[in-house]
């Protein structure tokens, strides 16, 4: 049985973790902060994002992408500040959240599909794809709450967590960068993914706010771990110096001014046999 210490704590809502460049990277969601932090837990805040910063990325030339939620926005950090990279809001149903940036730097954002926290009746949301350059397009639709995403090391395959569907989804990917035959790829209920993360032997570790856990599923279902959380799970990343780091980010509530009154957001980690492979 695994156990998890805590690295950094008393944040307000700590979503989107990547490791890059030797640190985690990651959202303080309601705190509207984009934060790096290395293995003993000192922290860096790299840029604000009044708008809520969900998911992160790199482009191939090394400057980082933001997910934006609330105005739907893709941010880049430039060396003179944070840039639109695109705006989403004609194609993406309700708030951006999560993101993969592949090896090319196309970006495939998720949305949430319908306001959440107001408790609306669920609705679909999109992956919308964008181009280095800016240019974006609807690539799946008709997504149940499109989350954590992943990409294959082939770069050949994307997998995404659908939170409403309690499901996690696989498409391939063609050369232009488009979605074909999407199938599902592991049903995982009781437990719903948010944050996912991908190692070396196929398998994907699943952060499940419903059910306070993460947990290691397979192709097909199966599911060999479960890490249980004191607070809800709501993201995860294998990263380190040797990648078999998991790092569980988990909060006591995911409500906008629940989270700013009372932080208690927290960077969990715990080693594990099997590194990382693909993106992020």
């Amino acid at each position: 049985m695994r156990k998890l210490t805590t690295l950094i704590d008393g944040l307000s809502f700590p979503e989107g973790p990547r490791w890059h460049d030797g640190k985690l990277f990651f959202s303080d969601m309601h705190a509207h902060k984009v934060i790096a932090a290395d293995m003993t837990g000192r922290t860096e805040t790299i840029c604000e994002v009044p708008a809520w910063p969900s998911g992160l990325g790199w482009l191939p030339d090394g400057r980082m992408l933001v997910v934006s939620m609330t105005d739907r926005r893709l941010l880049r950090l430039d060396r003179d500040g944070l840039k639109v990279a695109a705006d989403l809001s004609k194609l993406a149903s309700f708030h951006c959240n999560d993101m993969v940036v592949d090896a090319k730097g196309r970006a495939y954002v998720g949305n949430f599909g319908f306001d959440l926290h107001a408790q609306a009746t669920p609705k679909f949301g999109e992956l919308v794809m964008v181009e280095p350059n800016g240019a974006a397009r609807v690539v799946a639709g008709e997504m149940k709450f499109p989350n954590g995403t992943v990409i294959t090391p082939d770069g050949k395959t994307l997998i995404v967590g659908e939170s409403t569907g309690a499901c996690l989804t696989a498409f391939d990917i063609g050369a232009d960068g488009s979605l074909s035959n999407r199938r599902l790829w592991a049903e995982i209920a009781p437990a719903i993914p948010d944050g996912i993360t991908l190692d070396a032997e196929g398998a994907v570790w699943v952060a499940s706010p419903l059910t306070d856990e993460v947990i290691r599923v397979h192709q097909g279902g199966e599911v060999t771990e479960r890490i249980k959380t004191a607070n809800h799970a709501y993201a995860c990343m294998l990263g380190g110096p040797d990648r078999r780091t998991l790092f569980v980010l988990t909060a006591a509530d995911s409500d906008p001014d629940k989270c700013r009154a009372k932080p208690t957001g927290r960077i969990e980690t715990t080693p594990v046999e099997i590194a990382s492979a693909g993106f992020p």
